[in-house]
Order: C-alpha cells, then structure tokens, then sequence
C-alpha cells in the first residue's frame, strides 16, 4: 500500500482488526520512510459493478460516492454512523451478488430509498427530493402525502 503523504510504495501493517461488524479489515499502517500512520479499510468485493445512468452513459460503482449521498441525507440526525455505514454495506452486497455486473442509477437509488424508509423518515424525505428531483413545496407534500410519513392522524384532526 502506497503512503498518501509521501507517495513510498511499501508500508507496514501495525494492526488489523475486523470493521463494520466483520463486513471489512481495519488496518492501521506505518510509514518507514516519513513515519505517518494512517488507517486503511479491506472489504470483500464479489464483482466490478457498472453504473448505467440515465442518459445511459456508463461509470464505474463508487461505493464512496453512495456512502456520501447517504450522509448527506442523513446530515444533522441523530443516526449511528455505524448503522449508516452497515447500510451503505448491505446495499452493496445486494448489487454485487444480484448477478449483473451492469446496474442502473435507478436501481441504486430505488434500493436506498428503501434503507433509508426504515431508518429514518427525515433522512428518506431528503434523499427522495434529489432523486426524485423536487421542485416546489408542493413536490415534498404529495410525497410525504403519498408515503404516509405524516404524524400519526395524518389529516390534521384530533381524536377524542
């Protein structure tokens, strides 16, 4: 593994240790050349995923790039980052073992929408208003109105 601070093609595993409850390896690594240590994360990849897009240009899987969409629409709410993280994981196992190597950006979107409906309603509303492509206030109420995410009631009455 190369140093990311001096670019030395050999560094040295200090400690290793099972991450994301056994999904990846955290390594802690040493530099013998500028001595930095940093900390790098094994995963198990089954296969290269293809990103087909809407216009059906075509992109390599970026788990990174999934893992911050869902960060952002988790921002400011009081969620586990490791449940985020395991989230993140099992989305990507689904697509690596679906069987094809090509999977579309609607396919990926529709499977977070469904990670994030269960882990939180406010995180799922900010995720569907990017990949839904929201407009006007009027976008979120029919969605939210759709989904059934309201309060409890949800028409507004009390009951006595």
């Amino acid at each position: 593994m190369r140093c990311p601070f001096c670019s030395h093609p050999d560094t040295q595993v200090k400690d290793s240790r099972p991450a994301e409850d056994g999904a990846s390896i955290r390594r802690r690594r040493h530099c013998p050349k500028c001595s930095a240590r940093f900390t790098t994360f094994e995963r198990v990849q089954l296969r290269e995923l293809t990103v087909v897009k809407r216009n059906n240009r075509r992109v390599p899987f970026d788990r990174d790039k999934l893992a911050r969409s869902v960060a952002l629409a988790c921002q400011k709410r009081t969620i586990d980052p490791d449940r985020v993280d395991q989230m993140v994981s099992g989305i990507v196992r689904r697509l690596e073992s679906s069987g094809d190597s090509d999977v579309t950006s609607d396919a990926i979107g529709e499977l977070v929408m469904d990670a994030l409906k269960n882990l939180d309603p406010v995180a799922y509303v900010r995720y569907a208003s990017v990949y839904k492509d929201f407009r006007e206030v009027d976008d979120f109420r029919d969605f939210i109105k759709g989904e059934q995410l309201g309060p409890p009631g949800g028409d507004g009455s009390s009951q006595s």
